[in-house]
């Protein structure tokens, strides 16, 4: 597989490109998401969803790539919305975990419905086909940023193990 040099303008065209998608997509999401939703607290309840049971503070700030600071004002303001249970952990009092309630089940499942037109129209204008065919390079160009696979499983045209 060839190489591509640190320098070459299409890597910086890629890069630019998704600083672009990023910012049409949080526009784009956040202008459809109910109101006094964030995209943040919809993140957040998106994943409690996915995951099926309690997560850590710290364990949430590591997926999102935030500092701790700013996911605990996050969950402060779903804790007083109702959405998130918040409770200490019986074995280490330092520690606390976040589930989702069914206040923030239904909160995520009106965000969702209420996004549902987004990913319609680019499911529309670009075919749903392609983008599922975009999702492995995209998968492994976030590992690689993260630096969570080895960088032979990061080449373009591969997905690491996820």
């Amino acid at each position: 597989m060839t190489e591509i040099p640190s320098r070459d303008p299409a890597l910086v065209a890629i890069f630019g490109e998704i600083v672009m998608i990023e910012q049409l997509a949080r526009g784009r999401l956040a202008r459809a998401l109910p109101k006094g939703m964030e995209l943040s607290h919809f993140m957040t309840l998106n994943h409690l969803a996915g995951a099926g049971g309690e997560k850590t503070p710290a364990q949430l700030a590591r997926t999102f790539h935030v500092t701790k600071g700013a996911m605990t004002n996050t969950l402060q303001r779903l804790d007083a919305a109702g959405y998130i249970h918040i409770r200490p952990d019986w074995d280490d009092a330092r520690r606390k975990w976040v589930g989702l309630s069914p206040a923030g089940h239904a909160a995520r499942n009106r965000a969702v419905s209420a996004i549902a037109p987004v990913f319609d129209d680019v499911a529309a204008r670009l075919g749903p086909e392609r983008l599922k065919a975009a999702l492995p390079f995209l998968r492994a160009l976030r590992a690689g940023l993260s630096g969570t696979a080895e960088p032979a499983t990061v080449r373009l045209g591969q997905s690491p193990v996820t």
